[in-house]
């Protein structure tokens, strides 16, 4: 007996397309709220003189799934016919084993059989020849529209290297900023002017600064529940922050560890991954040694710890950060920081409820989240965003945004009480030669400018403030704090 027929495909399809009968998608399915990763990829389905694939990358439960739905619900609403729009999930046992040839010819045979069609495949990766024949219908279906999911992103982009040059556009989905944690939950929210950036703050009176952060002072209690419970859409709005951390173990850690990434790149033994997992976790926002972390877990060979991290890495669930070269010092040594993609997987992981009253571990945190919304902000840019650490005594700024024959933006976390910064940090030091200097602190009356020892000025700005405004920014289209 066949294990996959064509009854088996259609019946597991039509379950995935209740719209196909209805004419309409739930709201269970695709949710009000938006992603700013929503509004860039329709800004690529509605290009009518320039056709791309889009992919839309990022960790288990970001909301990829959902903003395929509402990319379908917008198709719907526009008067495209619904059996027009075929879902296809590849991480379903029976479409996975079906293979993307069976799946397309069920379809066309059973449903639409013409070639105008929008394909929404979810976990793309999970198909056999997925990015071959994505460059397949891409070239010989020229009236057909494609949105593919898929969680591991190196894999992603290798395909779209190979298979996918002047094809696909790549949409990272980070999880959940702070700005739109806040939007999702609809809190009561900050008035601020359209147009605000970080650094207009650099040229602003004390007056108006103080101005701006009482507005900001709405958002402050709802900061350590995001550290908590993070930016998952789905555990955010969840009532029991235990069960939403608990779902975040299962769902979000385990599944990748224990499932996805043994099943793509073939891993025997997911115990090391594990291992190497929950030893990064306690050393977020840290440089890491590769040949630390060999002999710290005795039995796992330097090679096979590079690869994970690589693997991590791919699953969304770490950012490595690498060191760049400042005003002609160069770094000391090219090892990563590495940091836990979401600071709250990093919480859930670790399941010590005294992170978040453990300063030390609080400005871990804190720094993991400002990466996080740092990257994710420049992620389309030509910019790299990396940390600083060299001179004579080795000195260290915790993240640079360095853009190409354009600006610095160099950023300090200080998460503790009067953010103290000697002149011989090494942000004072360099303040001078970049655009902007910024200070993360931690109290809400820890704001306003600081002269540096080099002869510019630093920006202090509470932690929350930061990142809400950070989120602000991407929400009015603006791709640079400076």
């Amino acid at each position: 007996m066949a294990i996959t027929t064509k009854e088996g495909i259609f019946k597991v399809l039509s379950a995935f397309n209740p719209w196909w009968k209805s004419g309409s998608i739930s709201d269970k399915m695709a949710k009000t709220y938006k992603r700013f990763a929503f509004h860039e990829a329709m800004k690529w389905l509605q290009q009518t003189n320039l056709r791309r694939t889009v992919i839309l990358t990022g960790t288990r439960r970001v909301g990829k799934t959902t903003i395929q739905y509402q990319m379908i619900e917008w198709l719907l609403k526009s008067g495209i016919q619904p059996q027009k729009i075929v879902f296809i999930s590849m991480d379903h046992p029976m479409l996975k084993l079906a293979g993307i040839n069976d799946i397309l010819e069920c379809y066309h045979e059973s449903i639409y059989p013409e070639q105008d069609t929008y394909y929404f495949f979810d976990e793309v990766q999970y198909a056999q020849d997925w990015d071959k024949w994505l460059k397949t219908i891409y070239d010989m279906q020229p009236d057909t529209h494609i949105v593919a999911t898929g969680s591991a992103s190196p894999a992603l982009m290798k395909g779209n290297q190979e298979s996918g040059a002047g094809r696909w556009t790549v949409i990272q989905v980070p999880t959940m900023s702070f700005y739109e944690y806040c939007e999702l939950l609809n809190l009561d929210r900050p008035q601020l002017p359209p147009s605000l950036k970080i650094t207009q703050m650099l040229h602003m009176t004390y007056q108006e600064q103080a101005g701006i952060m009482l507005q900001l002072s709405k958002v402050q209690n709802y900061f350590i529940r995001y550290l908590q419970v993070g930016g998952f859409p789905e555990l955010a709005l969840a009532d029991n922050d235990l069960m939403a951390q608990q779902i975040m173990r299962e769902d979000v850690v385990d599944k990748v560890l224990k499932r996805d990434l043994p099943s793509l790149y073939n891993i025997r033994n997911a115990t090391e991954l594990e291992r190497i997992f929950l030893y990064l976790c306690n050393v977020s926002s840290e440089i890491v040694s590769i040949e630390a972390i060999a002999k710290e877990l005795s039995g796992v060979s330097r090679p096979t710890v590079e690869n994970y991290i690589q693997y991590l890495e791919s699953a969304n669930l770490i950012y490595q950060s690498w060191p760049v070269d400042m005003a002609g010092r160069k770094p000391l040594k090219a090892s990563p920081k590495i940091y836990i993609a979401d600071a709250a997987i990093r919480n859930a992981v670790l399941m010590d409820d005294s992170l978040l009253t453990d300063a030390t571990e609080m400005g871990k945190i804190v720094e993991t989240a400002v990466y996080k919304h740092v990257a994710a902000f420049y992620y389309q840019n030509n910019t790299s965003v990396g940390y600083y650490r060299g001179g004579r005594k080795s000195k260290e700024i915790d993240i640079v945004v360095n853009k190409p024959k354009a600006y610095n933006i160099l950023i300090e976390v200080k998460y503790r009480d009067g953010a103290p910064i000697k002149n011989d940090d090494a942000i004072s030091e360099l303040c001078s030669s970049a655009n902007a200097a910024i200070i993360v602190s931690k109290l809400a009356d820890d704001f306003g400018m600081r002269p540096s020892s080099s002869g510019g000025e630093m920006l202090c700005i509470p932690a929350f403030a930061f990142l809400y405004l950070l989120g602000y920014a991407e929400k009015n289209g603006y791709k640079g704090i400076y």
